[in-house]
């Protein structure tokens, strides 16, 4: 109910129209003749996304125009696919609000895997769907979410565990702050 109407179209101009014109470009200026793969990025949409609509809506958009484009390029030798990242470990994390960082701490309590994801494990995602072992696939999306949609509050509370290793495909990574020094103190900074 916050959310202005130039937020709002910000938010799908970026997400949804910026990617709608980006696989557009790409397809007609060398992908229609020669073919290829696209892996759009949504995220973990799946039940809502309240206080975060805009975006929800956006990345909607975008996975229906996945899957509209895999089933109307395929003729060309185009296969279309994406991600749905959920909970990633990124300097993204450090830039939110205090307030907000208090949640975020809290969300792998959430998340049947019990940690965040990284880097890493949305690339390897994405290389896999660009290359050649995905060639039987297009309009599909792989969530990197460590199965935060699977939980339902009728299921109970989550079994805490650390018994899922994070890959570590990027080693010279570090995580963000807000993971290691914990969320930021006071009010107003961002």
């Amino acid at each position: 109910s916050e959310i202005t109407t130039k937020g709002f179209e910000a938010v799908v101009k970026s997400n949804l129209t910026g990617g709608f014109i980006f696989m557009r470009e790409v397809y007609n200026r060398w992908m229609k003749d020669h073919g290829g793969a696209i892996v759009n990025m949504i995220a973990d949409i799946w039940n809502g996304w309240p206080y975060y609509a805009h975006s929800a809506a956006a990345r909607g958009g975008m996975w229906t125009l996945t899957e509209s484009a895999s089933s109307e390029w395929v003729s060309s030798g185009v296969r279309v696919n994406a991600i749905a990242p959920g909970g990633i470990a990124s300097s993204g994390l450090d830039t939110y609000t205090p307030e907000a960082q208090l949640e975020i701490v809290k969300f792998p309590t959430r998340v049947p895997m019990q940690r965040f994801g990284n880097n890493a494990e949305v690339s390897a995602a994405i290389v896999f769907l660009l290359s050649p072992a995905a060639s039987y696939i297009t309009g599909s999306c792989i969530r990197v979410d460590g199965g935060s949609p699977n939980a339902r509050i009728c299921w109970g509370d989550l079994i805490a565990h650390d018994n899922s290793k994070a890959f570590d495909g990027f080693h010279l990574e570090a995580p963000p702050k807000i993971l290691t020094e914990g969320p930021k103190q006071g009010k107003g900074r961002s």
